[in-house]
């Protein structure tokens, strides 16, 4: 059957921004399948300095074959390491080791060495998910990091480790490109470190001289990773921190540029954490993945690594990246009014333009909703799309296409920024062309007022359209009670008032939602929807004395 008109104009929409090393790359890594390298392990490197203990991720090895990812539990003796019937994301986790430098790992340390035994006996060299380069990446580096803490490889293992950094530099993702291929750098370097001779000197180059290239690229002006997520930041983020432990344990210099790197990059994550001390949900984030940032945070400390400028504490507008952070006494609002990613790797993009999140206290208030899976089914079509979001829908469609999973067509561009003071106050105002391609060609425009105990959104959208609803999403512990018409209410806690709102202009009702803070979880909640009247909304949201 010949693919649909429209099903031609989303494939083209979306590779038309790709890069030919893309193309080519892609092609290339399924036409080409090198062989493993059996040969003995170069010699280990003499150490030539201290490990700094590194953060910590949560445990997830609960028994000695028994695992949990993502929320779900499941044993080796049942799925085996690369059981099809579990989703690709469990059995990436799987095959990371990620536990061996988890919390607590020291009390597991009897699991451990057993476990990286029965992974070399059951995955042979070259075959299975377990050797993807992206898995080999994060398993090689945990690999050394548990040895460099003190822990014993047996010599099959480090036999193995060595045929994984081989493998590893004949497969790098250049197809792929982001995150993947900073991790296949970052693996090189820590091989490089751990081991010595001309052989690993070449993975360390070789990793060294990529990773010098995906910085300038990935790493922005404001400090922020470039494919937007928080989640994916704090990752990076600790894949330099490894990387200086790694190289200074070696006895190697660490980069002059990395330093400063390392100082934007904390500062970007402080700017996009609530009060709560963790971070906000856009793009592709969920709590549980990275390191929490306070043990980022902790971590750059131990390893003497300056502190990031703080700049006005009221207001960071995080120019390179889209994100606004306004602040005033207990709250916090997080603006986004950026792009939705780079343009040729949008994978991890969602159609949240010119949405936002509060926090009054510790306790978040208006919430995206999160990111609980991947995949290409309807759930993750859902999560990913604007209506997840507080944000406005147009025509039920989303502000950019996002389809399939990871892909983006027609992406929403932002127009028209300002970030201003009004009194006492911040006014950020923006636009966005998204819905270009419907009838009439509506572009949404945003004002946010943000200060004296009060926050309030004006929405517009101007040229011809069906019908437009602006979305505001509750956290799901806050109990939310309206007048009939839904014209104000109040949001609870514990039957204790926290929030008010007021809508000024449209008509509203409430409707239930659902909040995903981390992968595997879906938690019933309720939203705003306030309809636009005459093509144009506004709502305000009022707490303590205000």
């Amino acid at each position: 059957m010949s693919p649909r008109p429209a099903d031609l104009r989303l494939y083209w929409e979306t590779v038309r921004h790709l890069r030919p090393v893309q193309f080519h790359g892609r092609l290339w890594f399924r036409a080409v399948r090198p062989l493993t390298d059996p040969s003995p392990a170069p010699p280990l490197r003499e150490q030539a300095g201290p490990w700094v203990p590194p953060a910590r991720k949560r445990r997830s090895q609960i028994g000695p074959d028994t695992f949990r990812f993502l929320n779900e539990t499941r044993s080796l003796a049942r799925h085996g390491w690369d059981d099809p019937a579990l989703a690709k994301l469990w059995r990436y986790n799987l095959h990371y080791f990620d536990d061996l430098n988890a919390e607590g790992a020291e009390r597991r340390g009897e699991w451990h060495p057993v476990l990286i035994g029965r992974w070399i006996a059951e995955n042979p060299p070259g075959r299975g998910t377990g050797w993807e380069p992206y898995p080999t990446s994060l398993r090689m580096v945990n690999w050394i990091k548990w040895a460099r803490a003190g822990n014993a490889l047996s010599p099959q293992a480090v036999h193995s480790l060595a045929v994984q950094a081989r493998w590893l530099a004949r497969r790098l993702e250049h197809h792929l490109q982001g995150n993947h291929l900073f991790s296949n750098a970052k693996a090189l370097i820590l091989a490089g470190c751990f081991f010595g001779g001309a052989e690993a000197d070449a993975w360390a180059d070789r990793g060294m001289a990529l990773l010098r290239d995906q910085l300038a690229e990935q790493i922005l002006a404001d400090g922020g990773h470039f494919e937007l997520s928080p989640m994916y930041h704090a990752l990076v983020l600790e894949d330099m921190l490894d990387l200086v432990n790694a190289r200074r344990g070696a006895g190697l210099p660490v980069p002059d540029p990395w330093v400063g790197k390392i100082a934007a990059m904390r500062g970007w994550l402080d700017a996009m954490c609530h009060p709560d001390g963790e971070i906000a949900f856009f793009n592709d984030a969920a709590i549980g993945i990275a390191p929490p940032p306070a043990s980022l945070r902790d971590y750059a400390d131990r390893l003497g690594l300056p502190s990031p400028g703080i700049g006005d504490p009221s207001c960071r507008w995080l120019r390179d990246s889209g994100y606004v952070r306004m602040a005033e006494a207990e709250a916090v609002a997080l603006l986004d009014v950026g792009h939705v990613g780079p343009d040729h790797l949008p994978a991890h993009a969602h159609a949240d333009t010119l949405s936002f999140e509060l926090s009054l206290g510790t306790r978040r208030v208006i919430v995206n909703s999160g990111t609980s899976l991947y995949g290409s089914g309807a759930e993750r079509q859902r999560q990913r799309g604007t209506a997840a979001h507080n944000t406005v829908a147009v025509d039920g469609a989303d502000s950019s296409e996002v389809w399939s999973g990871f892909r983006v067509a027609r992406r929403a561009r932002p127009r028209e920024l300002s970030v201003t003071r009004d009194g006492d106050g911040q006014v950020v105002a923006c636009a966005h062309d998204g819905y270009r391609w419907l009838p009439g060609k509506p572009r949404h425009r945003r004002v946010w007022r943000f200060g004296r105990g009060r926050l309030t959104v004006a929405d517009e959208v101007r040229g011809g359209h069906a019908g437009a609803t602006a979305l505001f999403h509750f956290h799901p512990e806050l109990a939310a009670s309206a007048e009939a018409d839904c014209a104000s209410g109040v949001l609870a806690l514990a039957q204790e008032p926290l929030l008010r709102w007021q809508v000024l202009r449209g008509a509203a009702r409430l409707e239930p939602s659902t909040w995903h803070p981390e992968f595997g979880i879906a938690i019933p909640s309720q939203r705003l929807a306030v309809d636009l009247a005459g093509g144009a909304a506004m709502v305000a949201f009022s707490w303590g004395d205000a």
